[in-house]
């Protein structure tokens, strides 16, 4: 039975969702779980949630051990088959807070801040040499497993691991597998869920709905194109800004609004302040969403457990099916980060991009896209610009490809100078500390 590692399993919630999927797979109900945290509490938190589940749904089949701190990080990863990472390093506080506190002070607004703008740069930059020993160690302990990365900024961190380990790696997202219900359902073309087909590619949390058809192959753009533009005319709603991408680019793309709102210089302007109201953009939503579960994790622990009757179904997360693939050979298609290696023809082949990807027995297999849209490899380009040039700090230590990888981001530089961007490059590194001690 296959063994399954998971990184950063006091996050307590995702782990119950990705590992109950597993023993709800009866090519998985058996395998050897292993659960890594360097926080013992929330390790203790999650074991106890999984091993009711394991009691509940699985009849106990699955064998499940717990590994806390990094001393132990290896033991856990010996002959595992799977590894699944949702690590945060740094957590909320103190990082979280730190990469929204100073660009704040220099008139820089983030919503999320956790895969581009400077927020993502510094995230980035704290995890992959985290990364980079998980890799070492699972090169020498688990050389043939699959690493399942669910960590952002995703296309910073599976690219680096493409580009710079052997480990095997594919980078998941929930947002590809959810875009088209949700854009259908908000526009109340539920009758055309049934039998559709789309096609989906670009980079993580700008992968483009290039294609959206009905079970007759029928194209449902044109309608799409006309409901999406009455409804930002008709009033607020929670996914303007990509409406709007519909109406100025032509497409729908697969990450929320929320996120999408910094990923561009066009919405988040300090020369415009009522565009924020305009298209309904949630400054500073990850913060407060951190606070409110910190808050209400003792009640939502409880509630999850159940006095020990949790129960479990399995979910649309891509990891178990991923793993059943694997290990039954029955192919599953997956929309995956990968390297571009020739998958899309106009964006360069360092980029780490999002693609339709057929799973078997021999793992990950991309399929070429061809050429997007001019504009939207353009749209791509400029936050792979900035992810490029984060992995290229990661590796050089330099303190310049930190500085060029924010005067490049879109947003950043829509609104602050080339000299506030290096102060505030500065302050940055200094507040993170030891998290950043190789970059100063």
């Amino acid at each position: 039975m296959p063994k399954i590692t998971f990184l950063g399993a006091g996050s307590t919630v995702f782990a119950r969702n990705v590992l109950g999927d597993c023993m709800c797979t009866s090519a998985l109900r058996e395998s050897e779980i292993a659960l890594y945290d360097i926080d013992a509490q929330r390790l203790a938190e999650s074991r106890l949630i999984l091993d009711a589940i394991n009691r509940n749904v699985n009849q106990g089949k699955a064998k499940i051990y717990s590994y806390c701190g990094v001393e132990n990080r290896k033991a856990a990863l010996k002959d595992a088959d799977f590894v699944v990472n949702a690590i945060q390093v740094g957590f909320y506080e103190p990082c979280t807070v730190i990469d929204f506190a100073i660009p704040k002070k220099y008139g820089l607004r983030q919503t999320i801040g956790d895969t581009l703008g400077i927020g993502g740069i510094m995230r980035g930059l704290r995890t992959i040499p985290v990364m980079a020993g998980v890799a070492r160690e699972m090169e020498a302990v688990c050389p043939d497993a699959l690493l399942l990365n669910y960590t952002n900024p995703m296309a910073i961190v599976s690219g680096y691991l493409q580009r710079y380990s052997s480990v095997k790696t594919v980078g998941l997202c929930h947002s590809v597998q959810v875009c088209t219900e949700g854009l259908l359902r908000s526009l109340g073309m539920e009758d055309k869920l049934d039998g559709r087909q789309e096609l989906i590619a670009g980079i993580n949390h700008m992968g483009w709905l290039l294609e959206i058809k009905d079970r007759d192959g029928n194209d449902l753009y044109p309608e799409i194109r006309k409901r999406a533009a009455a409804k930002n005319a008709a009033g607020k709603h929670h996914d303007m800004v990509r409406f709007d991408y519909i109406r100025n680019f032509g497409y729908y793309c697969t990450e929320s609004s929320e996120h999408n709102a910094e990923y561009n210089p066009f919405y988040i302007k300090s020369k415009y302040p009522e565009l924020i109201e305009r298209f309904n953009i949630p400054l500073d939503e990850y913060p407060r969403r951190c606070v409110q579960q910190i808050r209400n994790w003792k009640t939502e622990k409880d509630r999850i457990l159940n006095h020990g009757q949790i129960t479990h179904t399995r979910s649309q997360e891509y990891a178990s099916y991923i793993m059943e693939a694997v290990v039954t050979g029955t192919p599953y298609q997956i929309g995956g980060n990968v390297l571009n290696t020739g998958l899309i023809d106009n964006l360069p082949s360092e980029a780490c991009v999002e693609v339709p990807c057929m799973v078997n027995r021999r793992g990950i297999n991309p399929c070429h896209v061809g050429k997007l849209p001019v504009q939207l490899a353009a749209m791509n380009m400029t936050n792979i610009n900035v992810q490029l040039l984060t992995i290229q700090a990661a590796v050089t230590k330099q303190k310049t490809d930190i500085y060029m990888a924010a005067m490049l981001d879109p947003h950043t530089a829509a609104e602050l100078s080339i000299d506030d961007i290096r102060a505030m490059v500065d302050e940055l590194l200094e507040a993170h500390g030891e998290y950043m001690k190789d970059y100063r």
